[in-house]
Parts: C-alpha cells; sequence; structure tokens
C-alpha cells in the first residue's frame, strides 16, 4: 500500500497530545486512561459483568486494531508479517525468543497487578494525580528498564 506515518512521531506532538488527552479524561469522566484499566474491564465485559466502563472495552480493542492497521495495512510493507521483536531475533533463535517474551509478559502482568497498574496508567494517570505511590512504582519501572537494557547491551556484546 503507502507509508500513512512517520516511523515515529515526535515527541514535542506525541507528549502534550498525551497530555491533554489525560487531563480532558480527568475533566470530563474522572478516570484514568491506562491499558491495563482497559483489560481488566474488557475482561469483566466479556465475563458479562456489571458495572463494566464500555469505553475502556472499545479503547483496549482500538489499542489492538490500530496496532495491526498500521504495521500491517498502512506500510509500505504490508505483506510482510513483523513481529516487533526483530532486534531480539537477530541474536536469538525463535525458540530462545518466544519463551523469553512470554516469560517478560507473564511477569509484567504480575507486576502490573501486584502495583495495582501498568507502566501507561502509573506513569501517566498516577504521576498527573501526584500518587505518591505511582511516582514511586514509575521510578522503579524506569530504573528497571535502564538497567535491563545495560544488561541486555552487555550479555550481547552490543548487539541489542
Amino acid at each position: 500500500m503507502f507509508d500513512v506515518l512517520p516511523d515515529r512521531v515526535p515527541w514535542y506532538v506525541v507528549g502534550p497530545g498525551l497530555g491533554l488527552l489525560i487531563v480532558g479524561l480527568f475533566v470530563l469522566a474522572n478516570q484514568p486512561l491506562g491499558a491495563s484499566g482497559a483489560y481488566v474491564q474488557t475482561s469483566g465485559f466479556l465475563k458479562r459483568r456489571d458495572g463494566v466502563a464500555v469505553w475502556r472495552v472499545w479503547y483496549f480493542v482500538g489499542m489492538f486494531v490500530g496496532g495491526v492497521v498500521v504495521t500491517h495495512l498502512l506500510r509500505a510493507n504490508a505483506g510482510e508479517l513483523r513481529s516487533g521483536y526483530d532486534a531480539l531475533l537477530d541474536v536469538w533463535s525463535l525458540g530462545v525468543v518466544i519463551p523469553m517474551v512470554f516469560l517478560g509478559a507473564t511477569v509484567l502482568g504480575y507486576g502490573a497487578g501486584m502495583a495495582g497498574g501498568c507502566t501507561s496508567g502509573h506513569g501517566l494517570c498516577g504521576t498527573a494525580q501526584r500518587s505518591m505511590a505511582s511516582a514511586a512504582v514509575t521510578a522503579t519501572f524506569m530504573a528497571t528498564a535502564i538497567a535491563t537494557t545495560f544488561a541486555l547491551s552487555f550479555v550481547t556484546g552490543g548487539d541489542l
């Protein structure tokens, strides 16, 4: 097809846009915007629980569908199946990458449950509400991400 979006939208566009979205959502609905909250609400919707915020279900579906549309339909290489893990696959085999991603996703989900939210929920919405717990969790997320980056760089000899 054709390229519609650049590889990365500049931070000075996305940052203020997210800020306005988060503040607007608090003003209009008095609710935070977070991926794990959308997942929980979608799970509740599928289990037919009462009190589900249906807009969060649409948000969850939109994250998935939007990702598929942009990466597989609107890019020049539309026929190519992309995993998003090409850098890992350049260093390790698929048999190593699949368990690594599965383990990482499991630990991430468990951590989000223990922390009472995900990185987007705490980092964007929690800190916007001046929550000290969210500030501490966000600092922990960032420190762990930085340490993991250095560790992967060391282990792979700089290939990642």
